[in-house]
């Protein structure tokens, strides 16, 4: 780059639809190419169907018309969720057959599969079945398992994070890449002012069941990727009803879960939030 180069347009970045206008009009179009987007939460908010979706979004002809990788570390693969969830993409001609699944059991796999996808995207001819959209689900299960809380796991699990996030970025870039990681979420007890005294993102607190939490890997890996969505959920009181059998001061409670998806930090996103739920058909996006 020199400083000539800084004076032309940049050109627009190619956006992937999340397969509801609600939603994508919340992230002001989708999730961008080029860039490594994080969703986190804790278990049953639906960051796995989520991006099951975004598999079957992206062969879309008006989103990014192509082939997806799902690197997944939680076994087993959900199967028959995705082909439920392909029922609601009846444009998609056998959608499946443009999805391709690895496992993977250890960050140090994880990243070979990526030396190898390095490869195959070099050498591959710009057809159908061209990969654009990369997702990990989820990078926490392969670190939080693997390591001791000890000096030398901890120097070594650092320099992995930074080893992994450092080629997903070059695959985002060079070829042009939506890439998905999916995270864990850990109780957090601590001041109010974040962690180890430093707010990260738009929220100083996150909540999800009434727990105060925060993303697992800490502060290293919040710095190996480009955003960060939260998506939470929490039980709302409708009404309550006196028991028919008077036997007790018990109560009917009668209660509904609100789902809610925050940008904690985007580089082209303002401090938002989206109610979302999550139905037979897919994530939706709820408008108030």
């Amino acid at each position: 780059m020199n400083p000539e180069s800084l004076l032309h347009p940049l050109l627009p970045t190619q956006k992937l639809t999340l397969g509801c206008p609600i939603l994508d009009r919340f992230l002001r179009g989708g999730l961008p190419c080029n860039s490594v987007t994080e969703l986190v939460s804790e278990s049953g908010c639906g960051k796995t169907q989520l991006s099951l979706q975004l598999l079957l979004s992206a062969q879309l002809s008006f989103s990014l018309a192509a082939s997806s990788l799902y690197i997944h570390s939680e076994s087993p693969f959900p199967l028959r969720r995705l082909r439920q969830l392909s029922l609601s993409f009846p444009s998609l001609h056998n959608p499946l057959d443009r999805i391709f699944i690895r496992p993977v059991h250890s960050a140090d796999q994880l990243f070979d599969v990526l030396l190898q996808l390095d490869v195959s995207l070099s050498n591959q001819i710009k057809t159908q079945l061209s990969i654009k959209l990369v997702v990990i689900d989820s990078i926490a299960a392969l670190f939080r398992s693997e390591f001791d809380n000890t000096p030398s796991d901890l120097k070594r699990r650092s320099s992995l994070f930074f080893k992994i996030s450092s080629k997903l970025k070059s695959l985002a870039n060079r070829f042009g890449l939506a890439v998905v990681v999916t995270n864990q979420v850990v109780d957090f007890v601590g001041p109010d002012d974040g962690l180890n005294g430093l707010r990260v993102g738009n929220l100083g607190c996150l909540y999800s069941s009434g727990r105060r939490v925060c993303p697992a890997l800490g502060l290293s890996w919040a710095n190996c990727v480009n955003s960060r969505l939260f998506l939470s959920r929490d039980e709302e009181v409708l009404n309550r009803e006196k028991s028919l059998v008077d036997v007790s001061d018990d109560e009917y409670v009668q209660r509904r879960t609100r789902r809610q998806i925050r940008v904690i930090f985007a580089p082209h996103l303002p401090e938002s939030s989206c109610e979302y739920a999550i139905a037979r058909e897919g994530v939706f996006g709820i408008e108030r």
